[in-house]
């Protein structure tokens, strides 16, 4: 078993993450085959509820629908009660483990951050997570904000050293 660093962020990793090789996986590689479903399955939703909607996320940052803010509200709402009861109930992983959660420390950056991220996402009408949803249903142009994304991921990789902390 690899050794652990300790983790700074809200995170859990699955046993599979931690895993150094593949001879140390617990399943089978066609057991992924679940995680697809699920991706499409999420898909499917954020399209019925048109939260990949660049009408929908304009409204939401020109102030004139309620719309986003209710599933963003709602999800935040959800997130909360699940890490609650987490908590108190002591819930572990399918693999037994223990779920911590790590406290992360307050930084100027996370300001900055915030703003190129809200910026990016009134400014395109793609957040990361429906990107390619947005690219299933048809709307290919949002394939530069998907490749825009990465090269700022890798950006921000190589000038992690040097950003505010």
């Amino acid at each position: 078993m690899p050794i652990q660093e300790t983790n700074t962020d809200f995170e859990v990793r699955s046993l599979d993450a931690m895993c150094i090789n593949e001879s140390e996986l617990v399943h089978p590689w066609w057991f992924n085959f679940k995680y697809l479903f699920a991706g499409i399955i999420f898909g499917v939703i954020l399209v019925k509820a048109q939260v990949i909607s660049w009408f929908r996320i304009q409204e939401m940052f020109r102030l004139q629908s309620f719309h986003m803010y209710g599933v963003i509200g709602s999800a935040v709402i959800t997130g909360a009660i699940s890490v609650f009861i987490i908590k108190r109930f002591e819930i572990k992983t399918i693999y037994g483990e223990e779920i911590k959660f790590y406290p992360k420390q307050f930084s100027k950056g996370q300001i900055i951050g915030g703003l190129l991220f809200g910026f990016g996402w009134a400014l395109t009408g793609a957040c990361p997570g429906p990107l390619f949803a947005q690219i299933g249903t048809g709307a290919t142009v949002i394939v530069l904000s998907l490749i825009s994304a990465v090269a700022g991921t890798w950006v921000y990789g190589l000038l992690s050293k040097i950003l505010p902390h």
